[in-house]
């Protein structure tokens, strides 16, 4: 059973001068349900030796771990599974490559591709981004920004779970919830917190007020 309260996407280089690996610890000491292995700028191998130090510490928290893009990083680790975007491959070359016990989740910011995604086999969405955000050099504007009714509209249009992800803070995260998501998605307001497990149980709380 995936914990979708609190989803962290790791990025050493939007966490302050510490390490991947200390903000994890961080966030599984503070509740964190999942862990996407990010890290746009490492090359593969950099991100492999990173993810078997995140494999073995989620495996041991009891943490669900996932690698963003990477089907065959996701193999290599022994992931939970591999999370989509628009321009990598299919789910349901996915769904072939890792079998059917495999997560995989697919990034979203329309019903219609919501829909798509779902009827293809995602096992959950990532919807966004909700708020304008600084983290990808493509969406830190306020346009690209969907907002809560867009969230709203997703949750009823497809009956797989999904974490609302952009912008999304302790202070904004109860609106992503009650709009439909199952949980928030976060890079920043966990790897930039001075004190990073503070800052998950502070989205868990929000996330409850929410619901």
């Amino acid at each position: 059973m995936v914990d979708w309260d609190v989803y962290l996407v790791t990025q050493a280089s939007l966490s302050a001068g510490r390490t991947t690996d200390e903000i994890v610890a961080d966030a599984i000491d503070g509740g964190v349900g999942v862990v996407q292995l990010r890290e746009k700028d490492r090359t593969a191998r950099e991100r492999y030796e990173l993810g078997l130090e995140l494999r073995e510490r989620t495996r041991e928290a009891g943490v669900t771990f996932v690698v963003n893009d990477r089907i065959d990083l996701a193999q290599a680790l022994d992931a939970d599974g591999v999370h989509l975007g628009d321009d990598d491959l299919p789910v349901p070359v996915a769904r072939e490559l890792l079998g059917d016990d495999a997560l995989i989740g697919r990034s979203v910011s329309t019903v219609e591709d919501a829909q798509e995604a779902a009827s293809a086999g995602a096992d959950y969405l990532g919807v966004g981004a909700v708020f304008a955000t600084g983290s990808k050099d493509d969406i830190d504007d306020e346009e690209y920004a969907i907002g809560t009714d867009r969230v709203a509209a997703i949750a009823e249009a497809v009956d797989v779970p999904f974490v609302g992800i952009g912008g999304i803070t302790a202070e904004n995260a109860p609106e992503v919830v009650d709009a439909g998501a199952d949980g928030v998605a976060v890079i920043t307001e966990i790897t930039r917190a001075d004190d990073p497990a503070a800052a998950t149980e502070a989205l868990h709380s929000a996330v409850e007020q929410g619901r």
